[in-house]
């Protein structure tokens, strides 16, 4: 019978986007299960950590939340290299943070690290009322360039697990030997070791 949760992974996770989108409160739904109305900007990037169990693996998250204003913008390699998952992050109430996710995107495409595994988050689904971003155009843009995309409210807490679920499921299956910013510790063969080491 094939054991399961016996595999650890470790990743890096990187969240970017314009200033005032919602990546920190997006994150601390997600770690904390809080949200709060006004969420002070964060100065060069806020570091989380979050485990989470599947039924193939645990993945346990180091998260970056990078700042989004303009400053810190030549940062954020420092964030993202290396990084096993990103999610770019945008408003639906702002169509200039739409135009800035596509930036991010493409950086992240240049820096080629072709194992990266990408998500596209439209935020603020739950003030629909002021939307100017359609949800035809994040899908269109999300299939166009091979990204994963889904609406979500940190408010609400519309689909912010799910999305941290889809990417641990998505690393789960990766290869870890050749994913960057992943490591695998297989805990039974260093006890095995262990124990043959010293049987005199």
């Amino acid at each position: 019978m094939a054991r399961t949760g016996n595999k650890n992974v470790q990743a890096k996770l990187v969240l970017l986007g314009d200033m005032g989108t919602g990546k920190t409160s997006l994150v601390l739904r997600f770690v904390k299960g809080q949200f709060f109305e006004y969420q002070e900007s964060t100065i060069g990037a806020a570091f989380f950590t979050q485990v989470l169990s599947l039924n193939e693996a645990t993945i346990k998250f180091d998260i970056w939340d990078t700042a989004g204003q303009e400053r810190y913008h030549s940062l954020a390699p420092m964030y993202y290299r290396g990084a096993a998952a990103a999610v770019v992050v945008y408003d639906i109430t702002s169509m200039d943070s739409f135009v800035r996710a596509k930036k991010w995107v493409q950086e992240l495409q240049r820096q080629g690290n072709p194992n990266l595994i990408m998500f596209l988050a439209a935020n603020k689904a739950d003030l629909e009322e002021k939307r100017k971003v359609a949800v035809e155009e994040g899908e269109q843009y999300a299939s166009d360039n091979g990204l994963v995309f889904l609406e979500t409210s940190a408010k609400s807490a519309q689909n912010v697990n799910e999305l941290f679920y889809e990417i641990a499921k998505r690393l789960a299956k990766a290869n870890p030997s050749r994913t960057a910013g992943m490591k695998l510790q297989n805990r039974s063969q260093q006890s095995r070791r262990r124990l043959f080491c010293c049987s005199a």
